[in-house]
């Protein structure tokens, strides 16, 4: 925006440690105040910037891919997500079993433990997909306590768990418990 500066001199009062009868007038401060100018009003008046302490506004989230080679893909959100799933389940039920019926787990899995593996590992698998390929994220859902982080660390846990159980079991011969 195009604008004619005035500057003009004000007088300014300053006291001293003089009487107070006696006072200095100084010609100190300069003032400028402008005024438009005649062509102003053909100029386009150029964007104002955002105020320094504003946040600048977060970034677009990142579009999720539906994809099925994404979805599975080794760093894809369903490997590990699903792995962990299983592996909960999986090591709860056998120490469950084992505390039961006092076999261990290569024994469970050989008096019928696969059919009800693969059942289990269809029906968690797909509802696990289900909601991937809608394009919803476990991290947008997840608050408080119960967060998808705190899911990954559990089923890290217990992949971990179930290999150490079984390695365990192995190794020595007999059920843990």
């Amino acid at each position: 925006m195009a604008a004619t500066s005035v500057f003009m001199a004000t007088p300014v009062a300053r006291l001293t440690t003089i009487p107070s009868s006696r006072r200095n007038i100084n010609f100190a401060v300069v003032r400028c105040m402008s005024q438009p100018s005649p062509d102003a009003s053909k100029t386009p008046a150029a964007p104002t910037p955002p105020p320094m302490n504003t946040p600048p506004p977060p970034p677009p989230a990142p579009k999720v891919s539906t994809k099925f080679s994404d979805v599975l893909a080794f760093g894809g959100p369903a490997p590990e997500r699903i792995n962990g799933r299983l592996a909960m389940i999986g090591f709860v039920s056998a120490m469950a079993v084992e505390l039961s019926n006092g076999q261990d787990v290569f024994a469970q899995i050989a008096h019928g433990g696969v059919p009800a593996f693969v059942a289990t590992s269809l029906v968690l698998s797909v509802a696990s997909l289900v909601p991937l390929f809608k394009g919803v994220r476990a991290e947008s859902k997840s608050s408080g306590l119960m967060t998808s982080d705190a899911e990954l660390w559990n089923g890290r846990a217990a992949m971990l768990g179930l290999v150490a159980l079984a390695f365990t079991e192995y190794v020595t011969g007999s059920p843990l418990v």
